[in-house]
């Protein structure tokens, strides 16, 4: 079990990374004019989601199951922190999968944005971040 968990948290810490730094790719992206500076970051961003911020999202989610399972799920039933962490990695999830959709604007020429919107795009997941790490350590609830 404490393998799983300290996976977890190795892989959370990975895809963590990516939801930071990928919007703030989509940022200088969105301020680039010349054609070398847009290709190379096509380049980054998809290395960026498609090599760390993917796998790392997906094998969080795997060990955090896994811990669950090993613990076992009806050890926490009606613990509302775990309710509200499982919560905000749902929309971390979404909030990923939406960061593909910008990925795939970009590389099409299509975004719709500009570099302020991307600015406080990137606070998003330092929300998250916040409330899973007090629903884990402090669990008010």
């Amino acid at each position: 079990m404490l393998w799983y968990k300290a996976l977890h948290l190795i892989f959370m810490v990975t895809w963590f990374a990516g939801l930071f730094y990928l919007p703030r790719l989509f940022v200088y992206h969105a301020m680039s004019e010349d054609d070398i500076s847009i290709e190379r970051f096509k380049i980054m961003e998809r290395k960026l989601y498609y090599g760390i911020a993917t796998p790392g999202a997906v094998l969080t989610l795997l060990f955090g199951f896994l811990t669950l399972k090993s613990i076992g799920l009806n050890a926490y039933s009606g613990v509302y922190w775990l309710h509200i962490k499982l919560a905000c990695v749902l929309l971390l999830i979404v909030y990923h999968i939406y960061c593909g959709i910008l990925l795939r604007d970009f590389k099409f020429d299509r975004n719709k944005h500009g570099h302020v919107w991307y600015r406080w795009f990137n606070e998003i997941p330092v929300l998250f971040l916040f409330i899973i790490i007090i629903m884990v350590v402090i669990r008010p609830f």
